[in-house]
This record gives C-alpha cells, structure tokens and sequence, in this order.
C-alpha cells in the first residue's frame, strides 16, 4: 500500500536536529505498478534552490527510477547534478549505476551496496513497501 508519508520525510528529522536553518523542499515521486515508470505527483522547493547544495535523501535505491526522475525535477528548476548529493542508506549495484548514467556528476553517498534491496527494512523504519 502507499503510504502518505514519502520515504525520504523519515530522514528529515534526523537533518533538522542537526541542521536547524536547512531549507526543505519535497518531492512526490510514485512508481505505476504496472509500468514502473515513476511519476512526479508534487514538488516544492525554496524558491532560490538553484544557488544550493541539494541534499536529495532517498533510503533504499533499488532501481534509480525515482530517483532519475527526483533528479530532472531538480534540473528543471536550474539545479546543476553537480551541485547534488543523494543520500542513501542503501543501494543496488544497478540503481547506482543507472543513475551514474544519467547524471555522471551526481555524488551518492550510501551506507551499502547490495545487489537484493532489504524492502522489508522499507517497511518497518519507513512504512512503505
């Protein structure tokens, strides 16, 4: 099921507690079933985001789907990929890559690189499958 609150919002405390003046813009991203095509439901940012550092938080990076299209969002409102960094707690090998093809001068942080995305750890911290 979806749930209404986008996975990257569970990362969100943690940054306000440590950066209390940050500017958080959101994104809405939801995958058709079907398709796996993902598509932009919602997006708002701080109007200047383009003379930004871009901090993109997304937890578990399976395809790189959502996140290519995080990523042309951001591009559309004047953001430079090599202004970004996608913080990850966990990625594929395929979903890193996917998106190291689209946008070469993106940073990825992650905390692992694994070939089997843990969805069940999706469910329990985020809630969300």
């Amino acid at each position: 099921g979806a749930s209404a609150l986008p996975a990257g919002e569970a990362m969100e405390q943690g940054l306000r507690d440590c950066c209390r003046s940050i500017r958080i813009g959101k994104i809405l991203i939801q995958s058709d079933e079907e398709t796996q095509r993902a598509k932009v439901y919602y997006a708002k940012f701080p109007p200047d985001i383009y003379r930004r550092k871009v901090l993109l938080m997304y937890p578990i990076l399976s395809t790189g789907n959502t996140v290519i299209e995080a990523v042309k969002v951001l591009v559309e409102h004047g953001v430079q990929p090599s202004v970004i960094i996608l913080l990850s707690l966990f990625s594929t090998p395929h979903g890193a890559k996917s998106i190291i093809q689209e946008f070469p001068e993106i940073t990825i942080l992650t905390t692992e690189v694994h070939p089997v995305a843990p969805t069940h750890f999706g469910q329990k911290y985020f809630g969300t499958d």
